[in-house]
């Protein structure tokens, strides 16, 4: 418990936190971007496999 508090009151441990939300916040954009382009990029490569084949 006294261990919560030290971390409490410290500022780095609020320094962490603020990064833990950033890089959540970075990898909901990222994840996003992926699967909307993933989803474009998987039609146009079955376009061009089958206009090949």
């Amino acid at each position: 418990m006294q261990m919560l508090r030290k971390l409490w009151s410290n500022d780095e441990g609020q320094d962490i936190a603020e990064y833990a939300v950033m890089l959540a916040v970075i990898l909901v954009i990222v994840v996003g971007t992926v699967k909307l382009i993933g989803g474009k990029s998987n039609n146009i490569f079955s376009e061009v496999s089958s206009s090949l084949g």
